[in-house]
């Protein structure tokens, strides 16, 4: 944004013909009243205000690093304060209409507030962050709800530095505000984030102090450490959080930051695990059959975050649950749609989660935890089932989608049954009551839907609709519904065609030559006469007889 503010202002000074001297020489100029002609000389102030604010908040970044540059951030905020002060002069003008003369008050105080709240006069940044939100409000009130936008924009970018003064100040209650907005913005951006964190975090470590112990299960545990300390302090506003939460999406980020907190602090109770090795690989304390301590802080710990997770994704189940049942209403092509599948895989995870959860150390021989296990248990197989058997619907496999509805119907009777005393710690699942009501709604569906397609089967086989196996070039005069002839395997000829009869090449046989009597020919052969010397002789003289 620096680069842009100087690429502007470069062109601004080129179309006014504003330049500052030549190549060779600096000649300094100022923008009076007397040149006010035209609107683009304030922008010449406001690009270098702009300028200098942007190049304090890169320093700001580069500050966490290296700590030399908090002077030269300040600087470059002051200077910025300045070119904020000779552009609300200017605006005085009779020339500058009254929007903008409040405009350019609004941005002095803001950026005097910045300034202030870097140099920690909390009372001043205050006064000044006030003066700039009463400025905006007032705008807001007095044009079309489309610019009241960005004003209350800027209102809501401001409350929260407000907010963070008046707890510096002294304001108790504003800490809880400034809280209950970073909980419910997932957290907040901008100057106020590092410094609310840390805030955050002091306030909590000041409380964790205090705190030596925890009850869980009717078993006291001390907590030695700050970390562990700071995450249990945290732990009901961050559950709170999340029930207040206003979409899908701001709760998952929220849900993500509780784990993430939950799994740091279970990193640290295993670091102190480590070093007593055979404690923490017999945890025996006494020989009194019960976990140290810190095992039993790991395991409750543990606890916190199997069932964040399980509340994870039993929130998106019900977001997916809502999906399906708008899927029919609103269908979207080129989107993929929530299946019943997606279901199966959430609730199989958590299943996999109470498994672990009756898994944890020093909670074997708890009945009451394990009964309370087994009975969550029972109602997220019933809803596993139940998804089950809404995916074979959809493949109009019916007795196996039967069979499953009877299985929900079992496991959630079981969960009626055992429930008893447990119910405080089921108020949070599902109700299954509702869960029964559906599945015999299903039911009846189904059971139709099994007469229909069977009725559709009798249909298909009638002598029209049967497909003799014969193709498309054998059967024009005959008319067949074939749904096989718009797909990708359409017969449409026999191939590779049949072998078929041809007549060969005749062949010959002489049968009758064994069986012919030939004439004698003897008086039609030469006889030789025998010759002695005379007649050889005569043959070499060339002599004939």
């Amino acid at each position: 944004f620096r680069g842009y503010c100087s690429r502007r202002l470069r062109r601004l000074r080129k179309t006014l013909n504003f330049k500052m001297g030549n190549r060779h020489k600096f000649t300094g100029k100022k923008v009076t009243e007397e040149i006010l002609s035209d609107n683009r000389y304030l922008l010449l102030i406001l690009m270098d205000a702009e300028r200098a604010w942007s190049y304090a908040m890169q320093l700001k970044q580069e500050a966490n690093t290296e700590p030399r540059k908090r002077f030269h951030l300040l600087s470059r905020l002051r200077k910025a304060v300045k070119h904020a002060e000779e552009l609300e002069r200017l605006c005085e003008s009779n020339r500058v209409d009254a929007k903008t003369k409040l405009e350019a008050q609004a941005y002095m105080a803001y950026l005097t507030g910045m300034l202030r709240f870097e140099h920690q006069e909390w009372k001043a940044a205050m006064e000044a962050f006030n003066k700039c939100k009463t400025i905006y409000e007032k705008l807001a009130n007095a044009f079309t709800e489309e610019q009241a936008v960005l004003y209350n924009q800027r209102v809501e970018e401001i409350s929260p530095n407000i907010r963070y003064c008046a707890y510096n100040i002294g304001d108790q209650s504003a800490m809880n505000e400034l809280m209950q907005m970073r909980l419910r913005s997932g957290g907040t951006e901008g100057l106020l984030a590092e410094k609310l964190e840390a805030l955050i975090t002091q306030t909590r470590a000041k409380q964790a102090a205090t705190m030596s112990e925890v009850e869980w299960r009717g078993r006291t545990v001390p907590v030695k450490i700050d970390k562990v300390r700071i995450f249990l302090l945290g732990l009901a506003d961050n559950e709170a959080a999340i029930v207040q939460a206003e979409n899908e999406e701001t709760k998952e980020r929220l849900f993500e930051s509780l784990l993430s907190e939950c799994r740091d602090a279970i990193q640290a109770v295993r670091e102190d695990l480590k070093p007593d090795q055979k404690q923490r690989e017999h945890s025996l304390e006494n020989d009194s059959g019960k976990v140290s301590n810190i095992q039993y802080l790991h395991s409750y710990l543990t606890y916190i975050k199997l069932s964040t997770a399980i509340k994870r994704n039993e929130s998106m189940a019900k977001s997916l649950q809502k999906a399906l049942l708008q899927q029919q209403r609103s269908e979207e092509d080129g989107k993929r749609t929530p299946r019943p599948q997606d279901l199966i895989r959430l609730y199989d995870i958590i299943l996999q989660n109470l498994v672990e959860l009756t898994q944890l150390p020093g909670l074997e021989e708890d009945k009451n935890f394990q009964k309370e296990i087994g009975l969550k248990t029972l109602v997220y197989k019933a809803y596993r089932c139940f998804f089950i058997a809404q995916s074979y619907v959809l493949v109009k496999k019916w007795s196996e989608a039967l069979v499953l509805y009877e299985r929900v119907l079992k496991y959630a009777r079981e969960v009626q049954s055992g429930a008893g005393a447990y119910m405080n710690s089921l108020k949070e699942l599902p109700d299954v009551q509702d869960l029964i009501t559906q599945v015999n709604a299903e039911k009846y569906s189904l059971q139709a839907a099994a007469i229909l397609d069977a009725n559709d089967t009798h249909e298909t086989e009638s002598p029209s609709q049967v497909k003799d196996g014969k193709p498309l070039s054998e059967r024009f005069e005959t008319f067949c519904l074939d749904p096989s002839l718009v797909s990708k395997q359409v017969s449409l000829v026999h191939f590779p065609p049949g072998f078929q009869p041809i007549p060969c090449k005749p062949l010959f046989f002489d049968l009758a030559l064994n069986h012919v009597a030939f004439p004698p020919l003897e008086d039609k052969v030469e006889q030789k006469a025998k010759s002695g010397l005379t007649g050889y002789i005569k043959g070499i003289f060339g002599f004939k007889s």
